[in-house]
């Protein structure tokens, strides 16, 4: 913890560099990924402060627009869409991905009930040929598309899809290599941006 407190004594000693953030946020794209410590937007992409809007979830899950309870994730997807007025949202999975990982396997995941119940809204999207293959590229990869069609479903993404204002954009993050790949319609594949 103390190389990060060391960091933090330190990073508010050029306020110059972050004196316009003041005057309000202006993201161009909505980054959805999983809360892994190793995912960092910002790095992986070479954002700035205010260049990205992110909502991070255990699996990068984007859950059912809700119909009676409002949910902190549909509340940050419209706020991007409707106020920030996003151009770009990316779901970006990742290799390793604990998350997808234990529904592969179908983990027993009792001792951690808020996970489980967490984990149910992409039960069923995710399928792997090989179980012990760590990297659970096939389904993340399966899982990121399952989350872009999610999001469809949401009124507001909807809405802007239909008028050409929003692109949706799935992504797959190696956490062991660094590469990114984007998902082509046109080769219904994940390759190399």
């Amino acid at each position: 913890m103390q190389p990060l407190i060391d960091n933090a004594r330190t990073f508010g000693q050029r306020p110059e560099e972050f004196a316009g953030l003041a005057d309000g946020q202006s993201p161009q794209v909505l980054f959805i990924t999983c809360s892994d410590s190793r995912v960092v937007p910002a790095l992986i992409t070479g954002a700035r402060p205010g260049e990205l809007f992110e909502l991070r979830t255990a699996g990068n899950i984007v859950p059912a627009y809700p119909t009676g309870r409002p949910s902190g994730e549909a509340a940050t997807i419209e706020y991007a869409v409707e106020v920030l007025e996003v151009q770009d949202i990316v779901v970006c999975g990742h290799s390793h991905c604990g998350a997808i990982g234990a529904l592969v396997r179908g983990d027993d995941l009792d001792a951690v009930p808020a996970v489980r119940d967490w984990l149910a809204h992409a039960a069923g999207e995710t399928a792997a040929d090989d179980t012990t293959d760590p990297t659970v590229a096939a389904a993340v990869q399966q899982h990121v598309l399952a989350q872009l069609l999610r999001l469809r479903s949401y009124p507001c993404v909807e809405r802007r899809l239909a008028d050409g204002r929003v692109r949706l954009r799935g992504w797959y993050y190696e956490v062991h290599t660094g590469g990114v790949r984007e998902h082509r319609v046109a080769t219904d594949a994940f390759e190399a941006l």
